[in-house]
């Protein structure tokens, strides 16, 4: 009886002891959307967990892109740096310029980064890279698209989406009936949806948006962006096919869904929702053009901050090389509606299956073949925001000008920039 109980206690220590040996890391994300993308990547962590013994993560939901980025910098400043974040995919050059994330190659040992990086889409590659080194591994992405209502087209003798703005704006007008009962167009103009609006507008335009070879340059105050800003304030003011003042994602969704807007710009990332929301005929389409198509990457990428033992970097790269596999990421683009930024994911029974059975979730990807990089440069939410409150104002202030609007955006952005240009390109040897 001693023996049994003493062969029996030492197997409880070794089970003990497995479970110790298991390296706890941390996980921020945010759910951009709604909440129920939380849920599954709370899922997705516990499958996780479950298939192996050497690893624990834990799941940390944080609300917001913005809200992800504060919270993982306040934590790595208090001595607690999450191994791994989902981070909005533009912030990764950012975060390398200060030395806050690690080179994946810190993380990824004898993996050929550069020969896994072909396997994802040229277009996310772009924001993924810092001076060489790859500093995230993308994860959900997405492009703005046009959702639109097929049964009022019919009903306004529209036979297809419009393709450039002359179309959009035409559109627009005849979709719109009066006293606000229903809007041709709506399209959230809350920060951080509304910067990235603002980009495709502008890269539609023909422009930049940004310098994206070197982080200490905006061209809010050039012809392609003061079209942009233009071109979104006539919806509300000339055209008065967009309800004036300053407009949330929600409430563009919830205007689509109860018939109150025709057609509706959102990310790629809502088409689930959408698809689950929407009771009646509706549509995705390319955005319209004025020059050319052309839209910027958005979503989130995956990053690891500094500060971690090496045990935490091991850990962290087995989880996001599981979590970024062709099958867990097609399951999380088939769930949430992001196209699956990893090309061979599009390779696999069920995605063909998917996408067979739902085509609009390939408008995103089809897309790609006119996509560009994410606005990332030195202190990009303050830079962002220079032009978010000007296109704020315009929405909201019919007198004030999109010439006016866009030279203050460019002087408050060159503000925020200076600092970085004068130790950089204004730097004379």
């Amino acid at each position: 009886m001693f023996i049994r109980s003493a062969v029996g206690a030492l197997c409880a220590g070794l089970i003990a002891s497995s479970a110790v040996a298991a390296e706890r890391i941390e996980f921020m994300f945010p759910a951009p959307v709604q909440g129920k993308l939380s849920r599954e990547m709370q899922k997705l962590v516990k499958e996780f967990n479950s298939s192996q013994d050497g690893v624990e993560v834990v799941g940390v939901f944080t609300g917001s892109y913005d809200d992800t980025k504060v919270k993982s910098q306040a934590a790595a400043e208090a001595g607690k740096p999450p191994a791994v974040v989902l981070m909005s995919a533009n912030f990764a050059t950012e975060l390398a310029m200060n030395d806050l994330i690690v080179p994946i190659k810190e993380l990824a040992g004898d993996t050929d980064l550069d020969g896994l990086m072909q396997e994802f889409w040229p277009a996310v590659r772009p924001n993924a890279y810092f001076n060489g080194d790859v500093y995230s591994i993308p994860f959900q992405n997405s492009t703005p698209i046009l959702y639109y209502n097929k049964e009022h087209f019919k009903e306004a003798g529209i036979t297809k989406a419009p393709e450039t703005w002359a179309e959009w704006v035409d559109a627009a007008k005849k979709l719109t009936k009066p006293e606000g009962e229903r809007w041709g167009i709506m399209m959230p103009s809350n920060y951080d949806y509304n910067g990235w609006l603002v980009q495709a507008l502008t890269m539609a335009n023909g422009g930049q948006f940004y310098n994206n070879v070197y982080p200490g340059e905006i061209f809010y105050d050039h012809a392609s962006t003061q079209g942009a800003l233009k071109f979104w304030r006539d919806f509300a003011h000339q055209h008065k096919a967009m309800p004036t003042g300053v407009t949330n994602s929600k409430q563009v969704s919830t205007s689509f869904f109860s018939g109150k807007a025709s057609m509706i710009v959102l990310s790629t990332g809502a088409l689930t929702f959408v698809r689950e929301n929407a009771k009646f005929d509706y549509d995705v389409a390319f955005m319209p053009r004025n020059i050319r198509n052309s839209v910027p990457i958005g979503g989130a990428s995956l990053v690891s901050f500094k500060g971690t033992t090496d045990a935490q970097k091991k850990g962290a790269w087995e989880f996001i090389s599981w979590l970024t596999s062709p099958e867990k990421i097609g399951h999380w683009s088939r769930f949430t509606g992001y196209f699956a930024p990893r090309q061979t994911a599009y390779d696999l029974p069920e995605m063909k299956k998917f996408t067979a059975e739902h085509p609009d979730a390939l408008r995103a990807v089809e897309q790609l073949a006119y996509a560009g990089p994410w606005i990332a440069t030195y202190n990009t939410v303050a830079v962002r925001k220079a032009v978010e409150d000007e296109m704020q104002a315009l929405l909201s202030d019919p007198e004030l000008t999109f010439r006016e609007a866009a030279a203050r955006a460019q002087k408050n952005a060159d503000a925020v920039l200076a600092p970085y240009a004068e130790q950089t390109a204004l730097t004379l040897k």
